[in-house]
C-alpha cells in the first residue's frame, strides 16, 4: 500500500515538474530570434513607404553602418522599418567594409537593432581575414555591435570547413564564434 502511495506521489510530482517546463520552454520561445516569417503586413498598415530606402549610423562624423533596402515600410508607432532586398555595410577602422545581403530585413529605429533573413539562398558574409560564413539569419545588436544567429552555420577559409548551430560574431574584431554542434573539417586543397 505505502509502496503504491509513494508511486502515485512521485508520478503527480513528475507530470507536474514536466507540466512547468513546458510551461517555462513556451513562454521564453520568444526571447530568441528565430528565422520565422515576418507577419505579413498590408501597406495601408504601414506609416510610410519607400522606395530606394537608406539608413546611416553615424558616430560624430565617421558612419559606422548603413542599411540599403530596395523597398521599406516604417511603422512609427512600433519604431521599426520592414524592408525588403536589404543591403548591410559594416564600415571598419581604416577604411574597411564588410557587406552583407538579405531577401528579408526589419530595423528597430529606437535600438537600431535590425535582422535580417534569406529563404533562398544563404547571407553570405565576407570577411577582411578570408573567411567566408553562410547562414539563413542574422541579427545585428548594435550596442553590443555584434551579429547573432541561433540557426545552423557554415564556415569556409584557411583550409577549414566549420559546421555548427549558432554564430556570435563581434564585427570590429572580427572574433565569430560558432555556438553548438561544431564541426570542423579540413577543406582539401583543389
Amino acid at each position: 500500500m505505502w509502496e503504491l502511495v509513494a508511486r502515485r506521489t512521485l508520478l503527480a510530482v513528475s507530470v507536474l515538474l514536466a507540466t512547468f517546463l513546458g510551461y517555462l520552454l513556451f513562454r521564453n520561445a520568444d526571447s530568441v530570434p528565430s528565422s520565422r516569417a515576418f507577419a505579413p503586413e498590408s501597406i495601408e498598415q504601414a506609416d510610410a513607404k519607400i522606395e530606394e530606402f537608406i539608413f546611416t549610423q553615424l558616430k560624430g562624423d565617421v558612419v559606422q553602418w548603413q542599411v540599403q533596402a530596395k523597398q521599406a515600410r516604417l511603422f512609427e508607432q512600433d519604431k521599426r522599418a520592414v524592408l525588403r532586398d536589404v543591403a548591410f555595410t559594416f564600415y571598419g577602422t581604416g577604411g574597411d567594409q564588410v557587406t552583407v545581403h538579405g531577401e528579408e530585413g526589419t530595423l528597430d529605429t529606437e535600438t537600431k537593432n535590425f535582422r535580417l533573413v534569406n529563404r533562398q539562398t544563404p547571407i553570405v558574409v565576407e570577411t577582411r581575414s578570408g573567411y567566408t560564413i553562410y547562414t539563413n539569419h542574422l541579427v545585428w545588436t548594435d550596442q553590443a555591435r555584434e551579429i547573432r544567429t541561433g540557426d545552423p552555420v557554415r564556415m569556409v577559409g584557411h583550409g577549414l570547413e566549420v559546421n555548427g548551430l549558432g554564430l556570435l560574431g563581434r564585427m570590429e574584431s572580427e572574433e565569430f564564434e560558432v555556438l553548438q554542434d561544431v564541426h570542423v573539417d579540413l577543406a582539401s586543397s583543389s
